[in-house]
């Protein structure tokens, strides 16, 4: 059977589409079943359990699970101290009762619908995405 790379998938040509349909559909699936979840993986867990974290270059890409009874300020740093790459994507988990609190440190800019920059209680999660330097914003299940 004569074949196409195409997005990194195996793609049959016309004619074994038309001379065998059935192993040509067969060949597309498996390389799409094969491509299509290349990369993606299991996102660490960076656990805390204190009442404040500023994130580290580590913490990209990855889950920050913020554990405590009491409230608890999650600072995103300067670029200039901390020098994530465009498009960095942070999850986070408020998995203890108290309210996580999302703040820029100086210079830094969080923008999130409605100003909402709070998590809105025990089990919501949220995500900050880079769009410039000192530019980030933060969706999820978040409050005012």
């Amino acid at each position: 059977m004569a074949t196409t790379t195409n997005y990194s998938w195996t793609t049959p040509d016309d004619t074994s589409l038309v001379k065998d349909g059935a192993a040509a559909i067969r060949t597309l699936g498996s390389s799409i079943d094969s491509t299509v979840f290349t990369g993606l993986t299991t996102a660490t867990r960076n656990a805390q359990t204190g009442t404040t974290y500023t994130l580290v270059l580590a913490d990209a890409g990855k889950l920050v699970d913020l554990n405590n009874a009491a409230s608890i300020t999650l600072t995103v740093p300067l670029n200039s101290s901390v020098n994530y790459p465009v498009g960095t994507r942070i999850d986070l988990l408020q998995s203890g009762a108290g309210q996580v609190t999302v703040a820029g440190a100086v210079g830094v800019t969080i923008n999130s619908k409605g100003a909402a920059l709070k998590l809105t209680g025990q089990w919501s999660a949220a995500t900050l995405v880079q769009r410039s330097a000192n530019l980030w914003v933060l969706v999820g299940d978040i409050v005012a």
